[in-house]
């Protein structure tokens, strides 16, 4: 059977996917696609429980001709829109399965009711939860890491400022430098940034002399590198969930609402690694003393 997955927005919203893809192959022998966005496109390539990976395209019709080629028997969408819902629809897939929400629910015909904004789990485990619909003798039990690396882990901190828009809750760029400044004796201390985060960059390079990393060559090449390092501290973004992918401990800061807190987009990773904390609840001080009891 050849079952496509789609989840074609952002870097950290795939990787809330991954742990219902790998416990799907695991569990079947069925061949799995998945449909993702440009910026995730190379980097599904790496894990082994993906048999196949699909550029996403915003024009149905044409989607659609390269997904009838494919002979996809079955769907499941974690995330869904109009065009991705039409796209589906016109392939021929005869069972389509997704969340019961937004106008786009009516090109599906198997649809699952979650009420994701009452946040009663985290958006990985609403993914899950899909699976249910497909086969509910799955066992749906996820054990973490999504990546089993053995890396050996280096005495590294890493700092990441930046959030890509798409986090409600971020320390100031001051905050972080100095929370770095506090352990520079203890850890290594290296910041890295995305391809949008130039104005804090640019703050760093003239405020600090601290190590900048961000000449990665792909997302892959990013995702070994951080799970060698001691802890990843971020907001709430991208390059938090890859951090998690190998259980590398995250020190990260969320919004303070039901839709933005760590209750529904904690990382992929074993509790015990996790620090999370709520902005602006949470202070300056207290965020410190967690650091200080990690490090030192």
């Amino acid at each position: 059977m050849n079952i496509l997955i789609t989840r074609h927005d952002k870097i950290g919203d795939f990787c809330t996917t991954l742990p219902m893809i790998k416990v799907l192959k695991k569990q079947t022998n069925h061949k799995i696609f998945i449909l993702v966005s440009k910026v995730n496109y190379e980097f599904a390539k790496h894990f082994d429980f993906i048999d196949e990976v699909i550029l996403y395209e915003d024009k149905p019709f044409k989607l659609s001709k390269k997904l009838k080629k494919l002979h996809i028997d079955i769907s499941i969408s974690a995330f869904i829109d109009t065009k991705l819902g039409l796209a589906l629809f016109l392939s021929g897939i005869k069972t389509r399965i997704a969340p019961a929400t937004k106008m786009a629910q009516i090109f599906f015909n198997k649809k699952v009711v979650q009420r994701r904004s009452e946040v009663k789990m985290s958006e990985w485990k609403y993914n899950l939860e899909l699976l249910k619909a497909f086969d509910k003798n799955l066992d749906l039990t996820y054990t973490p890491p999504i990546l089993e690396l053995n890396q050996k882990r280096e005495n590294i901190v890493i700092f990441h400022p930046g959030f890509g828009g798409s986090s409600d809750g971020n320390l100031r760029i001051e905050d972080y430098l100095e929370l770095a400044n506090s352990i520079k004796n203890k850890a290594k201390v290296v910041f890295t940034f995305g391809p949008d985060d130039k104005t804090s960059k640019g703050y760093v390079q003239k405020n600090s002399d601290f190590e900048i990393k961000d000449d990665f060559n792909s997302l892959w090449d990013f995702t070994i590198f951080l799970s060698k390092v001691r802890l990843f501290v971020s907001t709430s973004t991208g390059p938090m969930h890859l951090a998690s992918l190998s259980n590398t401990p995250t020190l990260s800061f969320f919004g303070d609402s039901n839709f933005a807190s760590y209750k529904r987009w904690k990382p992929e990773s074993i509790d015990e690694v996790q620090n999370n904390f709520l902005l602006p609840s949470a202070n300056l001080e207290t965020i410190q003393k967690r650091l200080h009891e990690i490090i030192y």
